[in-house]
């Protein structure tokens, strides 16, 4: 095959059409036979298989021939063609279940369906995973498949090769998140899990057409209101999932991305304040940004598909989701608003899967291009500014909750920006190129991150730090100039031990990921040996830590650099002199120059580089002898064994070595090679090290590996030696051993044994030139050993027979050979191998290797087997006296030698040699008939399936047809002698084991212990066939290898693995081809009878029995055909037996078999045994014993699970099956299959309702423990959707909901309601079953009412509709018209005489619950509520019952069915109220009178008055005098439920009452004021802006503001803010309108909320008289006052609007009249309850979000009062707001704006205050820090110059000479005496202190960088020497900012010093009393 043209083909293959070289088809396609074949192949049907061609060659590097492609595209067929059946029949499950499982498993082998066929098989899919009716966890799996085969996006285009209608998706969705369009509860057990479906949507949502945009708007935009604010949640939340963001073809020019924004931004500032919609919206514009960049129509400017307002807008809100803490501010989100989202959080994404810092990088990057360069502002500056603001964050020392958000943050961006590089780069991404980025984007880009991200590899979290590192490697993939020089400059230090540990830790990290990029940079790689020696120290067997990241490091060396010296045999190169010189040069340079400093490789010579290189890997030799020796001195000092615990440093050093071996050996030349096998030859001969027994023999084999030959002559004669030797003369395993530990005797027997037996273990054939030694010394310590090393011993027989019969690549080497024909030279250094090249040596077991293995297979297990048999029938010379363990030990080590055996040779096993002359047997039929009717293929006349028996048992999911077999290279023929004899030993070894079991459950079931041997044993005998299944062994090498992938992982660049990487990727296809293969086979009588034997003990006495015989049942189970249906029986009769005989133990056993494990399923259905275990299991429930109680109510769901009604119809849409419609005719199997499954589904509901009969009669019966547990399965079993429900069922549950045990009263109420809902529903479907699965719904009220044109008059005359108590049509939903206007909104009739319309069966069943309705039941149940509950949690008005009243009184007012009637409710009403006087009774009336008004809420108007005059005269009383603390929470409740998401018209006596509430200035109940407050704020929040009675309400709570007491004055301002909150709305015509409006306000679309004229208005005149009323009070008073009550009041008020979505409403009123009115309050110092609250609501101005240029006249105001402001306190609080200010809106304050803060601030250090003074110095430092780049250094550079004037002009005055002077002036300097310090002396002091401080604020604002800027040290200098001796405050604060300066660089110190002259390290510790400087 040409490899250059396959070679290229990594490089540049284009995506359009026929641009695929033709032999890379070969790949894809065909398992590569001639050249000629290939090219024969026709272009057009390469295009068909994948968009990108397989990036590796499956097929052509495993070592036998595999199937040809017309083979797998046969299979391929068949599984659609039955596919096709099962959906067709309706057979989902185990049908299109297995079928589906099947196609899984022949995707997973890497085949590939053509495009067309996978097309089809997603839109079945697709459909399937959604159609109505199917069981949801059958649906899973199909979505699950849907998902899989949508994985990637590049297996179909969208829009070209697939598109899906999104509508069955959001018709499912619809009925979790807007259930007020259906109106009833449902109460089907079809509920999905909303997870699937938002899932579901993601990878639907690629195909969704983009010209449906539109249609999906009006679906989704009609439902946003505010008022109701989960809905606006829950559209958003459609938004994100559903709408697709790629953008419309071109000439839909209407549909534009740009047209469309707009609104999405209005919705967006609809919503302030709340941190899920920051998310979905970011979500959205990210993928906006990802799919527009590659369409060339779509405009495309600096900011990428998006404005320069858009994005400054977006950088905000991602500067807001960082949380990340500004001086004193709260939150800028409040979490009252998500609280709100309800349904809305069903469609959130998982934040774990797709957290937020993924939107933000995703939006960033994909909006990038060279456009960005130019501009002045563009993304790429933003994120520039971004970066430089939060720097600081980035700080190891500075580390917080958003720690882990900001290095996520930073590794999303680098690693889309490799993805979209390298993409563009290959051309996977067909981005314009006019948009690509370029090598100048990419320098900016990774200069912008470097900063940070040396600073975050030293994070404190361990995920911080992970994360850091994986950006580090990304970046420095992008640029190795810019990232290495700093990464090496700070590595060489820390590794030679100068600086902190966790520093060392870090750079060994960042070394590992580094070490890649370091070998492919020119000039870097010099590098490598150095790092390498410095790296060894990190071997240390002190920190177990370290040793790891250094062995990591090594490994990732290792495979990448052949270790072979360069420099032998060259005249020009001496040894490693030339590179140690060169290296020490390139050390000082780096410490000379500091941190920006440049290692320009780039420019070296070529020559003289390689020269270097050749001259550094001199070294090799001294460093693998010193790693070796340091290895040793680890593994000497290992802790020892018998404490380890898993998953501990020591296990994962084990774990390490050999994978830091494997690479270092391979990569070693040949004297290295001997001269390490030597080493470790002598040590393992000269020591015995027991700990590190494991470590040591897998470093033996991966030596062994490396070079069998060489490697196995040294070793064996070695090890076999010593075995002798150890055995002959010290009697090492002579006698047993206690416990599982070593004697100290037989510790060297076993550390040679396991040596040896990882020798042997995966290294080829090198074995058969030792064959005589292996296999005498194998035999000779079988014969002369006991006790623990036995198991040793076994295990090293087991690897020879793994190592001589299995297949496994055996090729090691880091280049393919054509890479090494001119010997190894630099230029292999990091040499990446295309998979397309790789060849594997793979290790094929020869004839030779075969006989031996047999031999020593039979040997063995012959003795083995020989020895068991006598030991059972005593004839052994070791006798079961009883005394000693002997014989257990001799039987337990023949047990595992068997195991071990059977496990060795298992890949020579296949399935059908297994069975080879035994009877096999398929559920009682011939194997082949079984066959067929497993496969849907019924036999035309099966009289076997007319017995109602057989009618029950649905094929069991195993029993249906092996998958296909494909070739995996099997080495023996059926007629080969070899094949006869291996499996004839098996069966003998089966009957063997059959054996011992019942010797032992007969003689000695009391030795627990040898039972787990004996069920391993069993275990391997039914597992291990054709793959080793016991050992797992495809998980393991499939987690190795992920684990020795990721390194190498780039995103963008498919497998750039090293060799032996990809090398081993060919082992596990191999694998995975035999896990394929190992399907369920035949049973066997022999099968059936080790089956019984476990299900024997599964049932056994002892616990440990149990347990080890369940699970090997558990792995039987899954490998033999119909096994679970052949052990149901026996388990059952074993279980009743159990029950009857009430014997503990085996009652357990039988529950744990039959209902915790995979047989639970199966028993479920089989109908001819579940009746059986559900009545069993209700006996079990009774026994007395807390472990077995808690066992039954576990298993008690899995038993409700069965009683579930079956499927009984599914609605799949026919267009999505019919393209799968075979070739041949199988209508006639499908007719037949359905009418099976029908018979099947009608006898085994008729089970189930007799079931239902019998086991209610048993529940009346029962004590009340039983009971329950019967009333809950009843509960499943016998309610129906086409018979409701037995008329006996009904009398127990009815009756039962008055029963006198509360538990049981619980359980019947629960089955009323559903009994109810149940008819009801069944009569609002319109009694058909098709209609409730696809929850169609129809009720006779319900009315559509169209709008014609929703003008502002039509919305006018809708609203004032609510104010008046009549109406034709109740609107209750809340949603119409409050956004926009839909085409018509649902109605219902106001007055209908039936709601519900019954038919005849319905009738008849409430006439029997209506019969035992009589006044005696509604007095128990109405006593029962009266009684106080259990637990506080209980106290309070349960919607349950309220509910179950609602259905009893609609049975007797609406239908009239019930024997008590309305008088008598009425009378045993008013006798529950009684007086009132009881908090139970209220609780007890509430639920009554809310259940009596739902009854009659949707009837005639007559039945409604009726009860409305009963109820109301209560109401009214209660709600004027009977209200207290303790009953006031039922009321609201009970009003929240008679008014939710209805009319409030439908409620209008008591809205209207509540409505006219006054304040009653007189009344000094303050609690019954409130309350009445708080129900009528409960009507107003309930009917939201269809409230329209707010007038006169809000007049009259206005105008008493300033009322007395505290409760009322707080529930007004509750009620103010729900009433002025709920007056907005938008009421767009519809949704064209309302897109087109948002367009002409311009890209941000139009700003929500602006404030009425009358809001306005009240606004001014509450703060006018607020201010009156201040003047009025006498300061200092005590008492309240009209101001402070009023203050508290508005206080409350507007912090319920500023900590919600309106807040914007307010932000005129923010520069006049709030900041001054609170500053004022703040100062109130007599009420601190004012004062805090003041505060608080003044905290929350800088958070609220304004548009760009509305936040000019806040900042005014803040400003002056900083500079005017006579009151200190004042003057210190407002800068609080200013710094917040300045950070929250860093992108949006003008630069001017900006300019004024600094100035402000910088003025203010000169306060006469000093609180004020130092306030400013801490803002000003903050606020430095956190400016953009250029603005800092233009503030820092104006600000030094201004403050070092400031001193340099205001010297301290010289001190005067006399003595009597001095005294006088010392002590007015010193303030000291009684003389008082002259005013231009304070000035002084005072302008000092500003200027120090000013200074002090500028070395504070960069607290990290490391070694300290320039002008620091200036600045430090001129602080010491001008003003360091200063006295007092002055003199102080320089010496604590010299102090702190130091004390945050205690990290850096060693570096930071150097940037001082030694003269000013002194004068700067002369400051300090300790000297910290020195």
């Amino acid at each position: 095959m040409n490899s250059s043209r396959r070679m290229g083909f990594s490089i540049d293959t284009n995506h359009n059409g026929s641009g695929a070289a033709i032999d890379d088809v070969s790949r894809a396609t065909s398992p590569g036979g001639t050249v000629l074949e290939q090219n024969g192949v026709g272009s057009a049907e390469a295009q068909v298989h994948r968009n990108r061609p397989r990036t590796y060659p499956y097929f052509t590097t495993l070592p036998y021939e595999v199937e040809t492609d017309q083979r797998r595209q046969n299979d391929f067929a068949e599984i659609l063609k039955y596919l096709y059946i099962a959906v067709e029949a309706g057979d989902f499950t185990p049908g299109a279940v297995h079928w589906t499982r099947e196609l899984r498993s022949w995707l997973s082998l890497k085949f590939d369906p053509t495009k067309e066929q996978r097309t089809k098989l997603v839109k079945l899919y697709y459909e399937l995973a959604l159609a109505p009716g199917i069981e949801p966890s059958v649906a899973e799996r199909f979505a699950s498949m849907f998902m899989m085969l949508t994985k990637k996006k590049h297996y179909l285009k969208p829009r070209k090769e697939l598109i899906l209608d999104w509508r069955p998706l959001f018709r499912e969705l619809k009925l979790f998140v807007l259930p007020g369009e259906s109106g009833l509860v449902q109460t089907t057990n079809l509920k999905r899990n909303p997870k699937t479906l938002t899932k579901l949507c993601s990878f639907a949502q690629l195909y969704f057409d983009p010209e449906e945009v539109p249609a999906m708007l009006e679906e989704f935009l009609p439902h946003f209101t505010m008022s109701f604010v989960e809905s606006a949640f829950v559209v958003v939340g459609l938004l994100n999932l559903m709408i697709p963001t790629a953008p419309a073809p071109k000439e839909r020019q209407d549909l534009a991305t740009s047209k469309i924004l707009p609104t999405y931004f209005h919705l967006w500032s609809l919503m302030n304040r709340s941190r899920s919609v920051d998310v979905s919206f970011l979500d959205v514009f990210s993928r906006i940004a990802r799919e527009s960049l590659p369409v060339a129509h779509v405009d495309f400017g600096e900011f990428g598909v998006f404005t320069a307002e858009q994005s400054t807008l977006i950088f905000t809100a991602i500067l807001r989701l960082l949380e990340i803490p500004v001086g004193q501010s709260t939150s800028p989100y409040s979490p009252l608003v998500d609280l709100a989202a309800g349904m809305g959080m069903l469609l959130e994404r998982d934040s774990r899967k797709h957290p937020v810092s993924h939107h933000v990088a995703r939006w960033i990057v994909m909006s990038l291009s060279p456009a960005s360069l130019e501009s002045e502002t563009s993304i790429l500056t933003l994120l520039e500014s971004l970066i430089q603001a939060i720097e600081t964050f980035f700080h190891p020392s500075n580390s917080g909750s958003w720690t882990r958000t900001l290095a996520q943050l930073v590794f999303y961006l680098a690693d889309f920006f490799v993805m979209r590089w390298n993409r563009e780069q290959n051309g996977e991404m067909g981005v314009p190129a006019e948009r690509r980025l370029t090598p100048a984007i990419r320098r900016r880009f990774v200069l912008c991150l470097k900063d940070v991200i040396f600073m975050g590899i030293y994070a404190k979290s361990g995920t911080a730090m992970s994360y850091s590192l994986s950006t580090l490697q990304a970046l420095a993939y992008l640029e190795p100039d810019l990232i290495l020089p700093g990464a090496l400059q700070r590595i060489y230090p820390s590794m030679q031990g100068l600086v902190e540990v966790h520093r060392t830790v870090s750079s060994l990290r960042s070394l590992q990921v580094l070490a890649r990029t370091i070998i492919r940079s020119k000039g870097y790689r010099c590098h490598v040996t150095a790092l390498l020696g410095l790296a060894l120290p990190g071997i240390d067997a002190n920190d177990l830590e370290k040793t790891l990241y250094t062995l990591s490091f090594f490994q990732n060396v290792c495979y990448n650099i052949p270790f072979q010296d360069l420099s032998r045999g060259r005249d020009d190169v001496e040894g490693n002199m030339l590179a140690m010189q060169w290296i020490t040069g390139e050390m000082e340079k780096m410490e000379t120059e500091g941190a920006n400093v440049q290692l320009n490789y780039s420019e070296l010579d070529e020559k003289e580089e390689e020269m270097i290189l050749a001259s550094s890997t001199a070294g090799f030799a001294e460093f693998v002898t010193s790693f070796l020796g340091r290895v040793f001195t680890l593994l000497e000092n290992l802790p020892d064994v018998t404490r380890l615990r898993t998953g501990s440093p020591e296990e994962n050093i084990v774990n390490t070595l050999p994978a830091a071996f494997m690479p270092l050996l391979s990569s070693l030349s040949e004297e290295l090679y001997d001269m390490v096998l030597n080493k470790i030859v002598d040590f393992v001969a000269n020591h015995v090290i027991h700990q590190a027994r494991d470590a040591m023999a897998f470093i033996c084999n991966c030596l062994c590996k490396v070079n069998p030959e060489k490697a196995l002559a040294k070793f064996v004669p070695v090890l076999i030696g010593a075995i002798r030797t150890e055995i002959d003369e010290y009697g090492a395993g002579s006698t047993r051993s206690a416990a599982s530990d070593v004697l100290p005797r037989d510790r060297g027997l076993v550390w040679n044994v396991s040596m040896l037996s990882m020798c042997v273990v995966h290294v080829g054939d090198a074995v058969l030139k030792h064959k005589q030694e292996l296999y005498n010394i194998a035999v000779y310590m079988q014969k002369n050993c006991k006790g623990m090393p036995t198991v040793h011993i076994s295990n090293f027989v087991h690897h020879l027979l793994l190592n001589l019969s299995v297949i496994f690549t055996a090729d090691y080497a880091l280049y393919e050979q054509d890479k090494l024909q001119n010997g190894v030279t630099a230029a292999l250094w990091g040499l990446s191998e295309p998979p397309q090249t790789v060849r594997p040596k793979w290790h094929v077991p020869s004839k030779e290797e075969l006989q031996f293995a047999i031999e020593l297979f039979e040997n063995q297990s012959r003795t083995a087997m020989e020895q068991l048999t006598g030991l059972i029938d005593g004839t052994a010379s070791v006798k079961r006296d009883g005394s000693g363990k002997d014989w257990q030990d001799e039987v337990s080590r023949n047990l595992v030698l068997l195991r071990l055996m059977l496990a060795g040779v298992s890949v020579l096993f296949d399935a059908n040699g297994v069975n080879e002359g035994l009877t096999t047997t398929v559920a009682g039929v011939d194997a082949d008939t079984a066959m067929n009717q497993a496969n849907g293929h019924v036999p035309e006349d099966g009289p076997a399936l007319e017995e109602n028996d057989a009618a029950l048992d649905g094929t069991d999911e195993t029993s249906i047809k092996p998958s296909f077999q494909y070739p995996v290279g099997y080495p023996l023929t059926q007629d080969d002698e070899l094949y006869k004899t291996i499996h004839k030993t098996r069966q003998q070894i089966g009957h063997v084991l059959h054996k011992v079991h019942k010797f032992l459950t007969a003689e000695g079931e009391d030795d627990v212990s040898l039972f787990g041997p004996l069920y391993t044993a069993y275990r391997s005998w039914f597992v291990d066939v054709g793959i080793e299944r016991s050992a797992h062994v495809l998980d393991r090498v499939t987690r190795l290898l992920h684990a020795d992938e990721q390194p190498y992982k780039v995103s963008g660049i498919r497998k750039d693995y090293p060799r032996a990487v990809l090398v081993r990727r060919a082992n596990v296809y191999h694998t995975q081809r035999l896990r394929h293969n190992a399907a369920p086979r035949p049973r066997s009588d022999l099968d059936e009878q080790l089956l019984m034997d476990l299900i024997d003990s599964s049932t056994s006495l002892y616990t440990e029995v149990r347990r080890n015989a369940q699970s090997a049942g558990e792995s039987a189970l899954k490998v033999v055909f119909g096994a679970r249906l052949f052990v149901i029986a026996p388990l059952l009769k074993a279980f009743q037996k159990a029950v009857r005989e009430n014997d503990h133990p085996r009652i357990k056993g039988g529950l744990f078999a039959l209902l915790f494990g995979s047989l639970a399923k199966t028993v479920g259905r089989h109908w001819k045994y579940t009746p059986d275990v559900i009545r069993t299991f209700i006996e079990a429930t009774s026994v007395d014993k807390p472990s077995i109680q808690k066992l039954c109510s576990g298993g008690l769901y899995q038993i409700m699970d069965y009683g579930r009604p079956v499927d009984r119809m599914a609605i799949v849409d026919k267009v999505a099956v019919e393209p799968l419609t075979p070739t041949q005719d199988v209508e006639n199997i499908i007719s037949r299959k359905k009418k099976f499954i029908l018979r099947k589904r009608t006898s085994i509901e008729q089970r189930k309702a007799d079931l239902a009969e019998e086991l209610i009669d048993l529940a009346r019966k029962s004590h009340w423990k039983k009971a329950s547990r019967v009333a809950t399965i009843v509960m499943s079993l016998g309610m129906r959707f086409h018979h409701i429900a037995s008329d006996s069922m009904i009398d127990l549950i009815t009756r039962g909901t008055i029963d006198s045990h509360p538990g049981l009263r619980g359980i019947h109420s629960q089955g009323l309601i559903a009994l109810f809902t149940m008819t009801d529903v069944r009569a609002v479907c319109n009694h058909d079953y098709a209609n409730y699965i696809q929850s169609h719904q129809r009720f006779p009220a319900r009315v559509k009412i169209p709008v014609e044109k929703g003008d502002t008059a039509f919305t006018e005359t809708y609203l004032q509709k609510f104010a008046q108590a009549e109406a034709d049509v109740y609107i209750d939903h809340d949603y119409p018209g409050w956004l926009v206007w839909g085409k018509s909104m649902p109605g219902y009739k106001a007055n209908i005489k039936n709601d519900i319309e019954y038919d005849e069966l319905e009738w008849r069943k409430r006439a029997v619950i209506g019969k035992i309705l009589t006044k005696e039941w509604f007095k128990t149940f109405f006593e029962y509520l009266k009684q106080e509950p259990r637990d506080q949690s209980a106290d309070k008005f349960r919607m349950a019952s309220a509910m179950m009243l609602t259905y009893a009184f609609e049975l007797i007012i609406r239908d009239e069915l019930a024997t008590a009637t309305f008088e008598d409710i009425t009378q045993l009403t008013t006798e529950v109220f009684a007086d009132g006087s009881d908090k139970h009774s209220h609780r007890a009336t509430a639920e009554i009178l809310a259940g009596l008004i739902t009854a009659v809420m949707d009837t005639s108007i007559q039945r409604r008055t009726k009860i409305w005059e009963f109820a109301f005269p209560i109401l009214q009383r209660v709600f004027s005098e009977g209200l207290n603390p303790e009953n006031s929470g039922y009321w609201t409740t009970f009003l929240h439920m008679i008014m939710q998401a209805r009319d409030p018209r439908r409620a209008w006596p008591l809205v209207e009452w509540l409505s006219s509430f006054r304040l009653d200035m007189n009344s000094n109940a303050a609690f019954k004021e409130s309350s009445k407050i708080y129900l009528l704020n409960q009507v107003i929040m309930d009917a939201g802006w269809h409230f329209q009675l707010d007038g006169p309400i809000k007049a009259d709570f206005v105008s008493h503001i300033d009322h007395p007491y505290k409760g009322v004055r707080e529930a007004m301002a509750q009620t103010l803010a729900a009433i002025y909150r709920t007056r907005y709305h938008e009421s767009f015509e519809n949704v064209s309108d309302l897109i087109q409006a948002q367009q002409k306000a311009g890209s941000l679309g139009q700003a929500p909320y602006e404030p009425s004229e009358e809001f306005n208005k009240t606004m001014h005149e509450t703060f006018e008289r607020l201010e009156k009323w201040r003047h009025e009070r006498t300061p200092g008073q005590q008492t309240p006052s009209a101001y402070t009550s009023g203050s508290k009041t508005v206080l409350l008020w507007l912090d319920s609007m500023l900590s919600s979505y309106e807040c914007t409403q307010l932000i005129n009123y923010f520069p006049d009249q709030f900041t001054e009115a609170f500053l004022h309050m703040m100062d109130v110092k007599e009420d601190p309850e004012l004062q805090s609250l003041a505060y608080h609501v003044f905290r929350h101005l800088p958070n609220i979000p304004h548009r760009v240029g509305a936040d000019e006249k806040l900042v005014d105001s803040l400003i002056s009062i900083g500079q005017k402001s006579p009151y200190w306190h004042q003057r210190l609080r407002v800068m609080i707001n200013m710094q917040i200010i300045f950070f929250r809106r860093l992108f949006l304050l003008s630069e001017a704006t900006k300019q004024r803060l600094f100035d402000c601030v910088a003025k203010m250090l000169e306060d006469s205050q000093h609180e004020v003074r130092a306030g400013a110095a801490a803002t000003l430092s903050g606020m430095i820090r956190c400016s953009p780049l250029a603005l800092r250094e233009r503030m820092i550079h104006n600000l030094k110059d201004r403050f070092t004037k400031m001193l340099e002009q205001n010297p301290l005055p010289k001190k005067p000479k006399t003595k009597a002077a001095v005294l006088t002036a010392e002590s007015s300097a010193r303030g000291s005496g009684s003389q008082t310090p002259t005013p231009e002396h304070q000035r002084l002091i005072l302008t000092r202190h500003a200027a120090v401080l000013g200074l002090g604020s500028l070395v504070n604002s960069s607290p990290y960088s490391s070694p300290p800027a320039e002008w620091i040290i200036d600045v430090l200098i001129t602080l010491s020497t001008k003003a360091g001796n200063d006295t007092g405050a002055v003199g102080s604060s320089v010496k604590s900012i010299i102090g702190d300066f130091k004390k945050t660089r205690q990290d850096t110190w060693h570096i930071d010093v150097k940037a001082f002259k030694p003269e000013q390290v002194e004068d700067l510790s002369g400051l300090l009393r300790s000297s910290y400087f020195a």
